[in-house]
């Protein structure tokens, strides 16, 4: 049979197949082979004996957490408490990008911006949304609803951003943990322990940890790069061109012309020099 695992505790995998969830085991010869399922994994399985045969190949993988298969990512961002990082934001799509996972910018806290500050930050997503980045706003809970629709989802984002409070929006039933924020500290408190999958508007979505793992080290120069996609909107006569020191770089001019924000290709810059 085929399923797909839906929570992880202990040497136990629970699967999900026709509306029922099995609680099995793996085969022997996966831990002599290192082989680790994770939730989200399609699986083959033998529900008489409750026992995993063999993990189906994955769309992408993601370590920390270990979670797979992920259509889409609602990155949850909030303005304020804490303050809006672009710096982790854009670390966040080219992660996403890089990982062939559609990113959604999920902005929260907007009641709690000025009206002087809002200026500035209405600036920042036309950009966001011009260079083709969906950007939705968590009081949008019927839209996101509807985003969910035939999807695998995953909300992640910085701690303390409201990530559980909007899946309990869109579930009360769910009634997940939510921690305060810690002013001293500026960020939220770590609550949720447990990746699951719950089903919601013929789709799932992923209530995670948060992906503690960004680093963005083991990719290439050149894959870094292809993650910025307003890059390519102004090709360079190098074709190689890396948008560092190269003369006559059609990317540094339109960064020079605002065309291109500075923020975004500061963090480029910063990026690529994870790099191995």
């Amino acid at each position: 049979m085929k399923g797909q695992i839906v929570k992880n505790s202990s040497d136990l995998y629970f699967i999900s197949f026709e509306d029922k969830i099995y609680p099995c085991k793996c085969r022997g010869i996966f831990r002599k082979e290192h082989i680790t399922p994770v939730v989200g994994d399609y699986v083959l399985f033998n529900k008489d004996k409750l026992l995993v045969e063999k993990i189906l190949d994955r769309k992408n993988y993601f370590e920390r957490p270990r979670v797979s298969n992920i259509d889409q990512a609602f990155l949850v961002t909030s303005l304020k408490e804490p303050d809006l990082s672009l710096n982790l934001l854009d670390k966040f799509l080219s992660l996403m990008e890089l990982n062939h996972v559609k990113p959604i910018i999920c902005l929260t806290k907007k009641d709690l911006v000025s009206d002087d500050e809002w200026i500035n930050f209405e600036g920042i997503i036309s950009y966001y949304e011009n260079i083709g980045y969906q950007v939705i706003y968590n009081t949008e809970i019927e839209r996101i609803k509807r985003l969910l629709s035939g999807k695998t989802s995953v909300f992640t984002g910085q701690t303390g951003v409201g990530k559980s409070s909007l899946l309990n929006r869109l579930n009360p039933n769910w009634n997940l943990e939510v921690g305060e924020i810690s002013k001293a500290l500026g960020r939220g408190k770590h609550t949720t322990r447990v990746v699951e999958l719950f089903s919601i508007n013929d789709g799932k979505v992923m209530d995670t940890p948060g992906f503690s793992s960004l680093e963005l080290r083991n990719y290439k120069k050149d894959e870094i790069r292809s993650s910025f996609l307003e890059f390519s909107l102004y090709p360079c006569i190098y074709k190689d061109c890396t948008h560092t020191n190269e003369v006559e770089c059609n990317v540094k001019k339109h960064v020079i012309s605002h065309d291109i924000l500075e923020s975004r290709y500061e963090n480029y810059l910063s990026f690529i020099k994870e790099e191995k």
